[in-house]
């Protein structure tokens, strides 16, 4: 596998190295746990993504961080396990298929449900595994052999086990019910799949007058087509208005039906008129209301999205037709009191865009409270525990007000419900296995023909795919899993129904940690969409910097919960950290000669000391952010080590005695080697392929750096003498620099410079650094030492440093005239801004009436002016 220092091209090629190494990966086995007997187990399943999906940032993001972590565990020397697998995303999957079918001249309600299941499956061959060869493109270190899918047999199997279980505990039930029902898509959705919309609507108020012939009571409605199935007015018990009416009984406008004025806590007194229409059938707070008050349940709209014979003489009639008819029937009456234009959210389905219509539908529930109360237990006890915390309140409050779960879909391409009805006496039976004669009559049975919620089998995920109900190998070893990493946005739809399932089936907690991304948003803080074409593949990054620097680009500076902002300056610059290490590993192999193995000796060289005690320092710090799941963290520290410490520090510093003696030149080399080895380490589970290019090109001693040993702190390389010499050194290099760019030289211009210390001993660690100091302040002559030996220079600008001051006499080196000519331009024109910013200040009105975000800004200009003047009084100062 080794890469050898002739194989680095002179530069960076991502798409060749990347390609390569997941290759080699992959075939070597690197992916898989290494079921070693003892050691800590780690395991990760992977969110499955839908199988008609396509990679986006928000993938890219989840699954950068799941790597991150096996990555990190496996080196740690864990048995580390992440299962990879996709759901078969009933209504998508069923949608996609019918397009294809639609542009082939072919309808599936005329093939029929067998034949139009021989087709999913055809392109689900053909179509279904894209998303997972695009995460495969980010370097994902999953586990190939243990591939799942939701409709795997032994999936569908544990599946089918939990239905007829929960039906033989008395918590699955069927029952009518209201769903979220899309009229186009013709079945009920869950609540994720329902995109609430704002848009325009009318509130209208509408005259029920009591059956007394006493006056009347207004209610005030968006829908008034659902009002031809009221059963009831509703108030609060506690408004003062309507207390004389409560018992009275109302006329239905238009139906002209009795129907009760009932008192109900539900009721907001400061929303319309402070009355409610009642209509149980057509609306889920209406319908719970219902069952508290024992009303009728009267269904005016169908599947269809037309209007029903319970609409009377608006039967056939669309629910907008219908809408439209009953406001002019209405007023025809003289029953509407006013009419006020609104914005209001409705809900949409997230497939195909059409209103959802709240319906009444016999459907499959789950009793979800006796699931609920011990997954709620689990969180309080800090079995399972919520990254970032806030978002366990989140938790809690959805599982408190749980309705039951419907898990029943109308359509083809799903678990089917395992019930049975007899043709002949309409007994029903769930059963494990096909039934086919009726246990009661003889009589034939067919099987229900709805299907499950693709959230009932995505949430049995963490141990279906480890081989439940069986008790395999796999589900001893790796369950519960340790992580699960996904997105904030669907926490109630999936996270909390695994934590119910998992408790309740396998008797532990599905998983150890909750850990929550936020939402990948563009740079102006907007949702990606396809309606915004904002949106940005992950391919189009990796194509154009490798999937390297888009992770590092979605982990710097990210953290758990928070939404991202996307932008391409992020990929640019991850791109030239990724070349950064690159080059500097290749200068450290372009000065190793032929068979150099390093010297394990620890030098006693400053420099040698200094990078040392920074590695310790970004060991600790790495390991205790990813302990803490602040990946953002770690991915600033590497960055800055690699950049900055090692790059432009003690690369720049070690190449005096590179040029030196043999002794010095092979520590100084040895140090270069292993300290680079070991910071590729730390690097590894955030940009996995150039880190294996380079580890294997340095002689790494693992056949890959995937499944080298976490680098570990070194107490001997930990607190030394020479380290405080090197930054001390730095603030003074820091200092000369600022100097020369003061003054505008160029970094081919060489300068004098003369430190004067404070002390003795800054003296001596100046003096440990001679040379290095000279190379990198690009000095032609460099003098030191205590303020008793020397003194301030003539015409030098200065710098404050640690320890002391340093200065840059400016014969010789500058045009004086000419500088002191462009101070004196310069003072002028900010002594000009001031005064205009000063009379700003003065002025009454501007104080009084700008924002106050204005005034401060001002304020802040007015300190600038004041500290760039005081600056350039001291630099006329220097040039008189």
């Amino acid at each position: 596998m080794a890469t050898t220092n002739q194989d680095l091209s002179p530069r960076y090629d991502p798409g060749a190295t990347e390609d390569k190494w997941y290759q080699r990966w992959r075939e070597g086995g690197f992916f898989r746990p290494s079921m070693e007997e003892g050691r800590p187990v780690f395991t990760i399943v992977m969110p499955p993504p839908n199988v008609t999906g396509v990679l986006h940032l928000g993938h890219a993001l989840n699954s950068t961080w799941q790597d991150i972590l096996v990555r990190y565990h496996r080196m740690r020397q864990d048995n580390t396990l992440w299962l990879p697998g996709t759901d078969h995303a009933g209504i998508h999957t069923q949608m996609k298929v019918d397009e294809l079918l639609r542009s082939q001249g072919r309808d599936r309600r005329v093939m029929g449900r067998e034949a139009f299941i021989e087709e999913v499956w055809r392109w689900k061959e053909q179509y279904g595994g894209r998303i997972l060869e695009q995460v495969a493109k980010l370097g994902a270190s999953v586990d190939w052999s243990r591939l799942r899918f939701t409709f795997d047999e032994g999936l569908s199997r544990a599946v089918t086990e939990v239905f007829v279980r929960l039906y033989e505990e008395g918590l699955m039930y069927r029952g009518n019910y209201i769903t979220n029902w899309c009229v186009s898509c013709q079945t009920a959705l869950s609540d994720i799949e329902v995109d609430h919309v704002e848009q325009p609507g009318t509130l209208t108020q509408i005259a029920y007058p009591l059956t007394s012939g006493a006056g009347e009571i207004v209610v005030a409605t968006t829908r008034p087509e659902t009002m031809l199935g009221d059963t009831a007015v509703a108030v609060h018990p506690d408004d003062e208005r309507y207390q004389h009416l409560i018992g009275q009984t109302v006329m239905l406008p238009l139906v002209k039906r009795p129907i009760p004025i009932i008192a109900d806590h539900y009721v907001d007194r400061e929303y319309g008129t402070g009355a409610l229409k009642v209509t149980p059938a057509h609306d889920p707070n209406d319908f719970q209301m219902g069952k508290r008050h024992n009303l009728a349940e009267i269904k005016v709209i169908g599947e269809d999205g037309r209007m029903t014979e319970a609409a009377g003489s608006f039967q056939g009639m669309t629910r907008e037709e219908a809408r439209q008819a009953v406001l002019q029937a209405l007023a025809d009456e003289g029953a509407i009191r006013g009419q006020e234009n609104i914005t209001h959210a409705v809900g949409h389905c997230e497939k195909c865009d059409s209103i959802i219509e709240p319906l009444l539908s016999l459907q499959w529930f789950i009793k979800i409270r006796p699931l609920a109360e011990p997954a709620m237990e689990a969180v309080k006890r800090g079995e399972i525990r919520f990254v970032p915390e806030r978002f366990e309140k989140v938790y809690m409050n959805w599982m408190e007000n749980l309705h039951d779960w419907c898990v029943s879909r109308q359509i083809w391409w799903g678990h089917r419900i395992p019930a049975y009805y007899c043709e002949s006496c309409g007994e029903m039976v769930v059963s494990r296995e096909p039934v086919e004669i009726c246990p009661e009559c003889g009589g034939s049975m067919v099987q229900d023909e709805d299907v499950l919620d693709t959230w009932f089998s995505s949430a049995l995920w963490p141990f279906s795919t480890l081989g439940w109900p069986e008790e395999t190998e796999d589900l001893k070893t790796f369950y519960p899993t340790s992580v699960l990493s996904t997105g904030y946005d669907i926490l109630p739809f999936w996270v909390s129904r695994m934590i119910m399932q998992g408790i309740h089936f396998t008797g532990q907690k599905p998983f150890s940690v909750v850990l929550l991304h936020g939402l990948v948003r563009d740079a102006q803080g907007r949702k990606m969409s396809k309606s915004l074409g904002n949106g940005v593949d992950p391919l189009d990054v990796i194509e154009k910097y490798g999937a390297d620097a888009l992770r590092m680009a979605l982990v710097l500076g990210a953290a758990p919960g928070n939404d991202y902002r996307w932008s391409w300056d992020r990929f640019e610059a991850a791109s030239h950290f990724g070349n950064k290490v690159y080059n500097a590993v290749r200068f450290v192999l372009m000065n190793r000669e032929a068979g150099f193995k390093p010297d394990e000796a620890i030098s006693d060289h400053p420099a040698d000391q200094w990078i040392w005690q920074r590695l310790n320092q970004t060991i600790e710090t790495i390991t205790a952010a990813l302990e803490d799941f602040e990946f953002g963290q770690a991915a600033r520290a590497i960055y800055d080590f690699f950049w900055d410490d090692y790059c432009d520090w003690y690369i720049e510093m070690a190449k005096v005695r590179l040029k030196g003696s043999d002794k010095d030149r092979r520590r100084a080399l040895s140090t270069l080697m292993m300290v680079a080895i070991r910071a590729l380490k730390l690097l590894h589970p955030i940009m996995p392929f150039v880190t294996e290019e380079l580890y294997q090109a340095l002689g790494g001693e693992t056949e890959s750096i995937m499944i080298a040993p976490w680098p570990e702190p070194n107490p001997e390389r930990s607190d030394w003498d020479g380290a405080a010499a090197v930054e001390t050194i730095q603030e003074l290099i820091r200092a000369g620099r600022n100097l020369r760019a003061e003054m505008g030289l160029t970094p081919r211009q060489k300068a004098s410079f003369i430190a004067i210390a404070d002390d003795d001993e800054t003296v001596r660690r100046w003096e440990q650094l001679r040379p290095e100091a000279a190379l990198l302040l690009r000095a032609e002559s460099l003098a030191w030492g205590p303020r008793e030996t020397l003194k301030k220079p003539e015409r030098a600008v200065a710098g404050v440093t640690l320890g002391g001051t340093i200065y840059m006499p400016l014969e010789g080196l500058i045009d004086i005239e000419r500088e002191r000519e462009r101070v004196a331009k310069a003072m002028a024109e900010a002594e000009k801004e001031r005064a205009r910013v000063e009379a700003r200040l003065a002025d009454p009105n501007f104080v009084a009436r700008a924002p106050q975000e204005v005034v401060q800004r001002t304020q802040e200009s007015l300190a600038e002016l004041q500290g760039r003047i005081k600056r350039l009084e001291e630099r006329q100062e220097v040039l008189r």
